[in-house]
């Protein structure tokens, strides 16, 4: 007897990765600035407003990839509060674990969007166009960051090439990918260039969007 097709599901699946907030591990660079708890406290509040945003966007099921594991109290709450499933992050670099929760999700979607929880600029709508490039045909999407690397990718293939032996964290990830991804002969759409918070300037440029009120830390 012939075995059925496995049914993929063809809604643009939607990862977030999060550490957990541990004093001392999480927005290590901006402990000078606002302590280590107050880091801590900056992890949460990033983390939350990111999910709110995935949620808002309703381009399919979001799941939260939690590293080291899905252990620390944090991440069971936001479960309860945004309803997200948790998975741990496997591997033993960014790289290898944004290559696993590729094969993963996409062992049952069409097509994942991917992103962390350091971009405070994100909209829904930076998502929708993610999501709505991958269905058009894209095998991948990027919003570059400004410096060098990007903040969400999405793809419709899980291709290690795109993540072994890269040099994550220095400014020249994004034009590495672009070499790699035209060796692979693919398709690919780049959207609006964004910015993270990794360091005190960059907390500081956080404060001036204007809502001092949900990310001002006091230490």
């Amino acid at each position: 007897m012939d075995t059925p097709p496995k049914k993929v599901d063809q809604r643009i699946a939607l990862a977030v990765f999060s550490k957990a907030p541990v004093a001392g591990v999480a927005k290590t660079r901006l402990t000078p600035r606002l302590g280590a708890e107050g880091a801590t406290a900056l992890q949460r509040m990033l983390t939350r407003k990111t999910l709110a945003t995935a949620i808002a966007a309703d381009i399919g099921p979001v799941s939260l990839w939690c590293a080291p594991d899905q252990n620390h109290p944090f991440f069971p709450e936001c479960h309860r509060e945004f309803a997200v499933s948790l998975h741990p992050q496997r591997g033993a670099d960014v790289g290898a674990r944004m290559s696993n929760a590729f094969c993963a999700i996409l062992a049952n979607h069409a097509g994942v969007v991917l992103i962390g929880t350091d971009c405070p600029v994100f909209r829904p709508d930076h998502l929708r166009d993610a999501a709505t490039a991958l269905a058009a045909g894209s095998e991948a999407v990027f919003c570059p960051a400004e410096d060098g690397g990007y903040v969400l990718i999405g793809l419709t293939r899980a291709e290690p090439k795109l993540f072994s032996g890269m040099r994550w964290g220095t400014g020249g990830v994004m034009d590495e990918t672009r070499t790699r991804l035209g060796e692979l002969g693919w398709h690919w759409r780049e959207l609006e260039t964004l910015w993270d918070v990794d360091r005190p300037a960059d907390y500081e440029r956080l404060l001036d969007l204007g809502d001092s009120s949900t990310f001002s830390i006091h230490n």
